[in-house]
Order: structure tokens, then sequence, then C-alpha cells
């Protein structure tokens, strides 16, 4: 019986538990095999026995996917709303993981629960989780596929029960005194955040290692923070300058977990994040002399399993050729690529190159390192040569505008290597957006590349011309929100934005009155484009703004364009001074975003431009305040950043970097990035934990929820900038 699987699928939220939850009953028959088998079934290539009182089978080795090889039961009945209870009890040769699911037993295989335990001896494994969804065709399966070794599995006492009390999950924040765990300038602001139910202030005490005592002083009471529902105090030991390690804050009987007053972490972080983007690539075989404990062969380039990126048709009906799309970033969790999250994401990169001159000498170990072009423009051309890949062709209906994306035709399940993915790859139908962010890239990095390569910089200019014109003949081709099979949809039907970044880069690049007109007569010229997020793939009119204001050039009016950054920048300090965290960032109803951490980066870049802009200290400080919450200063009293602070994301949702899943893959690396608290907790994981959860509550470090803890190229750009301006400090 062949079961497919699909391991993201975007189901409806939780439902409440009924206030009168049934009494509890077993949704799994013969779960102790003392019957035999029926009615598990195992999949073709396995034979399931009894062995001992368990159900066991013989996994073959050489199979890609965990899914390749199942043993299941069918025919389980499920209510939305109803909280369940699984269990077993497996044991597996050689240290394998096992993906437990509890999904649709029918096309689309949806999964409404999975866990990936590493088997060993026999142990007992069990959670709860609501259902989302009512079925009587659902399924307990276990797959056991993706190992190039055979190897052994049995489990027993299987079980599924309905009816019993929801687990109330309580994340583990540590000591109630939230700091910044990586490290206060020495020269910059140095606050933190006390939880607690006091009203009055309360006396802190800051010593270094020694336990000697540096500073004290009585906390500002700030009231219930909104984002987090807690009752915080401020604590403000901005006075100590003294560089160190170790150093510790203690307030109403906690400690703070330790941090360091100093500026090395910021320069460092700056290479980390920038060398995340090596371990993205598709199409070449990533170096383990270059990257110990990343290495893996070449993805996507026509070697089987794969089906390939060198030869990619259209879905039907979309067009009559097909391209070769080899390279370029894969862009987050998944083996896909887009034209727009790799546009801004390349954007944000030579922003920064262009902002901060050492950048130029950051090296980032890359198989270009040493070819007289700077690192960060090695790096950024793997995936500028992918963009202009995805053209259309001279004489093509559609000629210069950009296919908005390419991946695979179904999703695919967790773990799994790029060179492993044996899905159909396909082109997607053009955009007008896609077509926009090739624009503006191409003509950034036209006049960026120049001195190093004037041939790749004419060719990018040539084809930012032509993909401008040709958006600007087909003004209003929008990517579906119903295109989300087998990869994210990226759906944005407002293109003024784009239409007004293309212009402006292409302005700045020539200097042209047509480009300059253009952006004189763009609705996005003179409107407030620093919202409660300042920019991202959907919304790019602030890109097009803050070059215009920090690049040199002759507009009309270039004053207000200045002016309008700086303002932008002020709502920003407004909203953070308000803010019990000291975050720049208050969203409407306190519904935190999808990605919200790169939201607060980006936010941090336009107070960052305020600062190049007047050299104004309190813009610096911001940006240092804000950088806090990153690592530490936050409800979840963790950092963001894998491999900084005393407690850091580790687990993000990715099918390559999952160590949590197989123990012989690595987590993210050092300096990678996670989402954040995002209150709409789309994901199956996130909302069997999080229903229910405040703001920033919303976020699991759990490589299952896709929603709150992906990690993304275009969240690292923000980051990768940040750290970029701080180490320049």
């Amino acid at each position: 019986m062949a079961v497919a699987g699909a391991a993201v699928l975007i189901v409806t939220a939780v439902a409440a538990v009924p206030a009168s939850a049934a009494d509890e009953v077993e949704q799994v028959v013969n779960g102790g095999f003392e019957s035999g088998t029926d009615p598990f079934w195992a999949n073709a290539g396995m034979t399931l026995a009894v062995d001992a009182g368990r159900g066991c089978v013989d996994v073959p080795g050489g199979t890609a996917n965990k899914w390749d090889a199942i043993l299941g039961q069918n025919d389980i009945d499920l209510v939305a709303g109803e909280t369940y209870r699984f269990s077993f009890d497996a044991s597996g040769s050689a240290a394998k993981s096992v993906r437990a699911v509890v999904g649709l037993a029918v096309d689309p295989y949806d999964t409404y629960f999975e866990q990936s335990p590493v088997l060993g001896d026999t142990a007992h494994y069990e959670w709860t989780f609501t259902a989302s969804t009512s079925t009587a065709q659902g399924q307990v399966a276990f797959q056991l596929g993706g190992s190039p070794d055979p190897w052994r599995f049995c489990v027993d006492n299987v079980s599924l029960v309905g009816g019993v009390p929801p687990e109330v999950y309580v994340p583990d924040t540590g000591p109630r005194v939230r700091v910044n765990q990586v490290a206060y300038l020495p020269d910059g602001p140095k606050v933190a955040t006390l939880v607690t139910d006091a009203t009055a202030p309360i006396a802190w005490v800051l010593k270094d290692k020694t336990g000697k005592t540096q500073a004290s002083g009585k906390s500002q009471p700030r009231g219930v923070d909104v984002s987090s529902g807690q009752n915080v105090h401020t604590i403000d030991f901005g006075r100590v300058t003294k560089k160190g390690t170790g150093y510790t804050l203690t307030a109403d009987g906690e400690t703070s977990r330790p941090f360091d007053i100093g500026a090395d972490a910021y320069a460092k972080l700056r290479t980390d994040a920038l060398k995340f983007y090596y371990t993205q690539r598709s199409g070449i075989a990533i170096d383990e002399a270059l990257r110990p404990g990343y290495g893996r062969p070449a993805g996507h380039v026509d070697v089987a399993p794969n089906q390939g990126d060198g030869d990619v048709p259209c879905q039907a009906g979309v067009c009559d050729y097909r391209l070769d799309v080899r390279g370029g970033w894969y862009d987050a969790g998944d083996h896909g690529k887009y034209v727009v999250n790799g546009g801004i994401s390349v954007w944000q990169l030579l922003n920064a190159y262009e902002r901060t001159p050492g950048l130029r000498k950051v090296g980032l170990a890359i198989p270009e390192s040493g070819n007289g072009t700077p690192d960060l423009l090695n790096e950024v051309r793997w995936e500028l040569d992918f963009l202009l890949k995805m053209q259309v062709p001279a004489v093509k209906p559609y000629a210069g505008m950009a296919h908005h994306k390419i991946h695979d035709q179904n999703w695919t399940g967790l773990p799994l290597l790029p060179h492993l993915d044996p899905q159909p790859r396909e082109l997607h139908p053009v955009s007008t957006a896609a077509t926009l962010n090739l624009a503006a890239t191409a003509a950034q990095a036209a006049r960026i590349y120049k001195k190093y390569d004037r041939a790749f910089a004419q060719k990018a200019l040539n084809a930012a011309r032509t993909a401008y014109t040709a958006a600007k003949a087909n003004p209003a081709l929008y990517a579906p929100e119903s295109d989300g099979v087998g990869g994210g949809a990226y759906n944005d039907n407002k293109v003024t934005d784009d239409f007004y970044w293309a212009a402006a880069e292409l302005f700045l690049t020539t200097g042209e009155k047509q480009y300059q007109a253009d952006v004189l007569a763009s609705p996005e010229h003179t409107a407030d484009v620093f919202g409660a997020g300042a920019f991202d793939w959907g919304n790019t009119a602030a890109a097009g703004r803050l070059d215009l204001a920090l690049v040199p050039n002759r507009l009309p009016g270039l004053a207000q364009v200045k002016a309008s950054v700086v303002a932008g920048a002020e709502k920003y300090l407004a909203v953070q001074r308000q803010h019990p965290y000291g975050v720049p960032y208050a969203p409407a109803n306190n519904m935190w975003d999808w990605g919200s951490n790169s939201v607060i980066l980006n936010n941090m870049v336009v107070i960052a431009a305020a600062h190049e802009l007047t050299g104004r200290d309190k813009y610096r400080d911001g940006v240092l305040t804000g950088l806090d919450y990153m690592f530490g200063r936050n409800a979840l009293n963790m950092s963001y950043v894998t491999g900084y602070g005393e407690v850091s994301s580790h687990n993000q949702h990715s099918r390559w970097y999952a160590k949590q899943l197989d123990p012989a893959l690595p987590n993210p690396p050092v300096g990678t990035l996670a989402g954040g608290a995002n209150s709409s907790i789309q994901d199956p994981y996130a909302q069997s934990k999080l229903t229910g959860c405040v703001a920033q509550f919303c976020y699991i470090d759990d490589i299952q929820s896709w929603s709150t803890n992906e990690l993304t190229i275009n969240w690292n750009a923000p980051l990768a900038w940040i750290a970029a301006y701080v180490a320049a400090l």
C-alpha cells in the first residue's frame, strides 16, 4: 500500500477544545500486535511480521524520502477540535530517525501531527495534539525511508486516544532578568528588562565575571507590556563602559544569563550572517573544506534522483519553452527559488556593500575568494546570475518579463537534502512584481559591479532596461494566491512600489531623465512608505526611497527625500521609546507578522540610514537598543540567531539543516536568523503548542514550525546589514 507524504501544508487554525470532552477512546486497532499484524500494513519492499510481541520490518537502504518506506494503519477517525494522545514504544538499529505521523490516508495526504524521534533501544514516545480536521480517513504512519543503509524498525503499543485533556505548553524562559546575551557596545546604551509582579522600583546589581560589583541602582517600572502580557521594569546600566566578558545582572532574586561589553562579536556576526548564503546555494557542491559539517553534493543539476534545473518546463499551459535556471540560492527551508524574495535579498546585501566600505575586505571563504572581486559581490553574483536566467527570452510571449518562481511540483518532506529531491521542477508564470525586482536589482548591480566586471555590469543594465520596459507594457500580471503547492505563493497585487523602486535604481545608475520622470510621477514618491514594517519582499517602496536618499544623485527635491527617511526613523524611535522591551515595532492589534524578526531589523535599517544622514547619536542608539531584542532581551529570553547567546534558536525549519530530525545532519549554520514571533501561527505544530499566544510568545524553536521558525535569505539579509553597520561603529 504505497502512501505519499506532504510535510508542509497549510491547515486551518486549531479549534477550541469542546467544553465537555468525550470519554477517552482508542482509535488504533490491535496496537499491541496481540492478533498478528492486521490491520497494520507495510508498503512495497518490506514485510511486516510479529517478533517478540512487536511489529517489525527490515527497512531497505537506498531510499530518498521518508515516505518511501512506511508502516501504518488507515481508517482512523479524527474529530476537529478534539485532543488526542499519540504514543508508541519503538526501537531502531543504528540510531535512525522515524517520522511518526497522524494524517490523511488519501490524496493530498495532509499531515495533522508529526514528530521525528531518533531511535535506539526500545523507548516510549508520547505527545498530545488537537486535531484541525474531521475525517474518517485518517492514518497513523511510521515513515522510515531516506537512509542509504538498511536497518530494522520495531514498534509496539501503538495508541491514538481521543478525548484526552489538552497539554498546556509553557516555554522555559529562564531567569526573569532579560539582557542582550551577546554584547553591549562600550559607548552604547545598555538596558535590560526585568519581568516581575512588583510595581515599585527594585534594586539591581551588575557584576563582572569575578563577582565584583561594577554598578547598582533601581529599576524603572513600566507596567504591563502589551506585546508579552508581562509586568516589566527597565534596568539602565549605560554608564558602565568597561569592556569585559561574563557580566551578569541581578534583580528581584534573579540573575541574568551572562553577556559581554565589547564590539568584537558584531564583526564576527557580520561574517557569519553573510557566510550563510554559500550553504544556501543551488547548483554547486558545497565544499566541506570551506564549511566543515555542511559539505553536500550539488543540488538540482540534473543528476538523479533530481530532475534538475538545467532544462525546466513551465507549468502546464504557461509557456512552450524550457529554461536553464541552475544556480541561485534556495530561498528558505525548502528547495524553491523565488525572484521576489531573491530580489529584496540581493538589494539589501548590495545596499550594505554600497553603504559600508569595510565590507569590501570581509572574507567569506567561498570558492571565488581571491579572484579580485570582493567576496560579498562574488556571493551575490551567484543569485544575480540566476535572476537573469529567469527572464523570458526574446521573441517569446512576454519577452523581457521574469518568471515569478521555480520549485518542485509538490511539497517534499523533512529532512531532504537538495541533491536527493526527486520532484519535477516547474517554472511558474511571469509576474509584474518579479520583473520589476529583476529590473531594480540588475540596475543596482550594474553600477556596483562596473569596477570589477564591465561586461557583466552592461549585461545587467541591458536586462534591467528590458525588464522595466516589459513591466510597463504588462503592469498588472499578478502572482496568484492559489499558486502555493510545492512552494510559497509570494502573491502581491500592489506593484506601484515595485515600479518606484525599479525606476529609482535605473535613475541612480543611469541618471536618465525618463527614469527620473517616473520616480517623480510615482504616487509612492510623496507617500509615507514607512509603515509598521518598513519594507520586505511585498513592500519595496522604502528600498527605492532609501537608495535615493543615500546614493549620490541630482534628483529634484532630494532634500525632501532625505527628510522623509529621517521622519520614518523618528516614527520608529517613538515606538521604541514606548516599548518596554525597546523594540521599534508595534503592529496593529498586536498581531505580529510572519518573519517579525526581519521586520524589526528592517525598521532598524531605516533608523541607521537616519544616522548616516544626520550623524545624530540617538539613531545609532536606537539601532543598538533594537538589536538587544534579537539577542535575548525579549519575552522568551533567547537569542534568535543560531550560535549567538547562551540560549539561541537552532532548530529552524529546513530540509537539510535538520539535526533535530536526523543526527547525521547539522543544525543551521552559526549566524542564521529565525523568523520569530508570528501571531497567526499557521503551521500545525505551532498551533498544537501556541494557540492563544500573545505576540512575543507566538514562537517555538522547533523544525516543524515553519510559520515561526523558518530561515530565509531575505531574513538573513537585514541581520547581515545591521551587523555590518554595528561592526563599522
